[in-house]
């Protein structure tokens, strides 16, 4: 597979609930070992910062995925305030431009727990299509591209991108750049509502460090062993 530095589980389940106790029920059922979680806007607004504690003293590294993007000084000082929680990774949108990502960057770098920082470039349900219905130019590649080189000149620590942009991603900013790539189904399950997706093999093959996948794992019946299938497929891939 591609070399990446990825360190520890690569799995990282996403835990896209409407309450929380639906994502504790989940979590009871994994282990720290095997997997880090994803917070993202609509758990966090349900839990705030006290989830986040509890996931954390439970053992679990925890991915704050609250895409910041605002004002350098608002972002600057929202990414701070995260990464004092002890967060192990967090984004921010690089459509806020490079005093943003900066202020976040240097926001971070004074935390005594420093955070990786992550950009977002665009979202994962986004096509051709799309973009030209929002105005702007060129494909969703260019883009991607584009917004990971902002990333990467900003100090950023990589970005989150779709698994078919992982492979060019990976060879123009090399392996030290971090790629975190969701729209990630096992092979055979439903695509819901990813359009750009692969299968978790396909995707670390491309180049991508860590696999955001929720519903193929929190929906399964038995999450840990939904997790473990995932993990043997990847490890039966050529």
């Amino acid at each position: 597979m591609a070399q990446t530095h990825a360190t520890g589980p690569r799995i990282i389940v996403a835990l896209d609930f409407s309450e929380v106790s639906q994502a504790l029920a989940v979590v009871a059922r994994l282990h720290p070992s095997t997997c880090r979680l994803k917070v993202g806007k609509e758990l966090f607004t349900l839990g705030g910062p006290p989830l986040v504690e509890k996931l954390l003293k439970q053992g679990f590294q925890v991915f704050l995925d609250l895409k910041f993007h605002d004002i350098p000084h608002t972002v600057a000082q929202a990414c701070r305030a995260a990464a004092e929680l002890g967060v192990w990774m967090m984004t921010v949108h690089t459509l806020g431009g490079g005093k943003m990502l900066e202020a976040a960057r240097e926001a971070v770098a004074s935390t005594s727990q420093r955070p990786l920082l992550i950009g977002v470039t665009l979202l994962t349900s986004l096509d051709d299509d799309d973009l030209r219905d929002i105005g702007i130019g060129g494909t969703v590649e260019d883009q991607v591209v584009r917004l990971a080189g902002l990333a990467q000149q900003t100090g950023l620590d990589g970005v989150v991108c779709s698994a078919q942009e992982a492979r060019s991603l990976r060879v123009r900013y090399g392996p030290g750049f971090c790629l975190v790539t969701p729209g990630i189904r096992p092979a055979g399950a439903a695509t819901q509502d990813q359009r750009r997706v692969m299968t978790p093999a396909e995707a670390l093959q491309a180049g991508a460090d860590y696999l955001v996948i929720g519903r193929p794992i929190t929906q399964a019946p038995d999450p840990q062993q939904a997790l473990a299938a995932i993990e043997a497929e990847i490890a039966s891939a050529p």
